[in-house]
């Protein structure tokens, strides 16, 4: 049975890691969904241990309409992480993190969305779905990079219906660890600081069930 021993943390990577990871947001596809024009992604699932990850098979995204009534039950197919950032030093990092502090089984699924928001227009929403969770027992949002961008903050909720208890503008290397059957979340949108050229956000949110 899961036994939730936190609301939330707040973790960090190393710069090292940071360092290595800005530039492997460069290349991120658009895709056919609701939010594919401004909310670029891949996506993978991979197990943690022997010092590595190792890639499972491809597998569609499905969330149900009572979780996300953005996009529930549509059925997403999304390109899979590049070897490079599957194989770097910077996401071995952030999965051992999320998969100790979690006490993952080395045989654990964990799902990884590595996500780029641009600034489309003046105002662009970072969680198009609201105040949400995501189905998951654990969930952890890590802040890589901003470029040209204000707003974008964690809010985390113990209820939807009440105001959040914690509003975070993550700096780079920052890790959010959601307990996701106590807590709610969000992010406030982006706006672009110079308005005549794009903005970006780049985070990996990563997700995992208990066995």
């Amino acid at each position: 049975m899961y036994h939730p021993d936190y609301l939330m943390q707040l973790c960090h990577i190393s710069d090292q890691a940071v360092k290595e990871l800005v530039p492997m947001f460069d290349d991120l596809p658009t895709t056919p969904y609701a939010d594919g024009q401004y909310r670029l992604r891949r996506y993978s699932i991979v197990h943690c241990h022997d010092g590595a990850l190792r890639q499972m098979e491809h597998h569609t995204f499905v969330q149900s309409q009572a979780i996300n009534q953005h996009q529930g039950g549509v059925v997403r197919d999304f390109e899979e992480l590049t070897p490079a950032v599957l194989h770097s030093e910077g996401l071995f990092e952030l999965c051992r993190l999320f998969k100790d502090n979690n006490e993952l089984e080395d045989e654990q699924d964990i799902e990884i969305h590595q996500m780029r928001v641009v600034t489309l227009n003046d105002i662009t929403p970072v969680s198009p779905e609201g105040i949400h969770q995501d189905g998951f027992d654990h969930i952890a949002i890590a802040a890589i990079d901003r470029q040209n961008v204000q707003g974008g903050e964690i809010l985390v909720y113990k209820d939807r219906s009440e105001q959040p208890f914690f509003s975070l503008a993550m700096n780079n290397g920052d890790v959010a660890l959601l307990d996701d059957h106590a807590v709610w979340h969000n992010a406030n949108p982006i706006r672009p600081l110079n308005p005549s050229e794009h903005g970006h956000l780049d985070l990996f949110v990563l997700t995992a069930r208990e066995h």
